[in-house]
């Protein structure tokens, strides 16, 4: 007996209109350097990993060299520690004279001559988390004025040491400010991860308006813990988080930790494969110096791209929630498409798991299943049982597609599960 929680409602996006900047349409992509490098500013002691303009150059060289600009990661992202502790005599923000001794706006040039974008990083607050001079409401406009001098292509905008009054009006006023500068500047919103990143704290049709892309919760640390507790708060309240998202305003559950210390194989291809169906920004945090060939395979894996960047943009959810451990995601993807993922939570051996897309919802026809991550194709039925073998916190992720020349006309039409009695999804593709 198929014995299942399949959890419902639409999935297509209410109508948001977007920050409109025309940046961002599809999940932005590249490296960023919080979660592996921090807040090292130790240059003298530990000059390859300290937050300096020669890690940039680095990851802008690998990035460029080693296969990663062809796959869409082309931000090349400064996170907090960067500046130096004193405006300059103008008032403007300034590197560190030390670390960064090219300036910013040399480093964007050294970028962008490698077909790359350089993001920045800045704080609401009158401090950055990290202790820095933070941008205040006074210092909105010349600061947005100077990143765009700098030739800067995105701004995460964070709020520690902020208040809620503050933060109602600082967000707004910097998505005002950037485009003010005339320069397409992709806007990062930390704004409703202090909020709780749920209603009514959170208005996410003003979000979709003013920023392309915001964080919703904590930040993620390198542990299979962290990664879990995110996935479960993003699909725990997907019903309210799937409407908002779309193209040029995404959810962001923060870094991709593949390729660091505290994942597994198995664990890198489930955060890729989730991440990919909750269509989020894909920023690698990790050393593309010395990363290995398996974590590269998984991060550079065509297929689990094509689906996160998939153009009608729409956020995917948990459609089952088994009792055994196992879950089903779904992703409506464009040309007829769709992804499905199958996540084990099990820690004890790999798991066989039996269903069919019919009882997925599936309509009546044929399908090809490639598996994202074995590549290999098989065909099924609709009506055809099959088994799939799921590692210990794992997944199986597979991209279907149907002969049938249909549409995604409508998400859901009437059924019932049997455990439950809950309205499912009805697939009309």
């Amino acid at each position: 007996m198929h014995v299942a929680v399949l959890l419902f409602a639409s999935a297509l996006p209410l109508t948001i209109v977007a920050l409109d900047n025309g940046l961002m349409k599809t999940p932005p992509m590249g490296w960023l350097a919080w979660e592996r490098f921090r807040c090292d500013v130790d240059c003298e002691h530990d000059p390859k990993n300290c937050i300096s303009e020669n890690l940039f150059i680095d990851m802008a060289d690998r990035l460029a060299e080693d296969g990663w600009r062809e796959l869409g990661y082309v931000y090349v992202n400064i996170d907090d520690c960067w500046s130096s502790m004193d405006r300059d005599k103008e008032g403007r923000l300034q590197s560190d004279p030390k670390r960064f001794p090219g300036g910013i706006h040399k480093l964007a040039r050294y970028v962008h001559d490698r077909g790359l974008k350089l993001g920045i990083y800045g704080d609401m607050g009158t401090h950055t988390c990290g202790g820095y001079p933070g941008t205040p409401l006074d210092k909105i406009k010349i600061d947005a004025q100077t990143f765009a001098d700098w030739e800067v292509d995105m701004l995460k905008y964070d709020g520690c040491y902020s208040n809620v009054t503050e933060q109602e009006q600082g967000y707004p006023l910097m998505s005002e400010a950037l485009n003010a500068t005339g320069r397409p500047i992709g806007y990062s919103c930390s704004w409703p991860a202090y909020q709780g990143g749920l209603p009514p704290k959170v208005n996410y049709t003003q979000l979709g308006k003013i920023c392309n892309l915001w964080r919703n919760y904590g930040d993620i640390q390198d542990s299979w813990d962290s990664v879990l507790n995110v996935i479960d708060w993003f699909f725990n309240n997907q019903e309210v988080l799937i409407p908002v998202a779309g193209p040029g305003r995404w959810n962001d559950p923060d870094m991709l930790l593949i390729g660091d210390f505290g994942l597994s194989m198995d664990q890198s291809r489930a955060q890729m494969a989730l991440w990919a169906i909750m269509a989020a920004p894909l920023f690698m945090s990790n050393d593309l110096r010395t990363i290995s060939s398996g974590a590269r395979s998984i991060l550079q894996n065509k297929m689990a791209i094509t689906i996160n960047q998939d153009p009608m943009g729409i956020q995917g959810r948990r459609i089952v929630k088994e009792k055994n451990g196992i879950e089903v995601f779904w992703r409506p993807l464009s040309s007829n498409a769709s992804a499905l993922v199958f996540f084990s939570r099990r820690k004890d051996m790999p798991f066989r798991y039996q269903t069919s897309l019919s009882k997925l919802n599936y309509p009546t026809g044929s399908y090809k299943a490639f598996d994202v991550f074995a590549e290999k194709t098989v065909m099924l039925k609709d009506s055809t049982d099959f088994v799939v073998s799921v590692n210990p916190s794992g997944v199986v992720m597979w991209y279907l597609s149907s002969p049938a020349k249909r549409h995604l006309r409508q998400f859901y039409k009437g059924g019932r599960s049997r455990d439950e009695g809950k309205a499912i999804p009805s697939f009309i593709l």
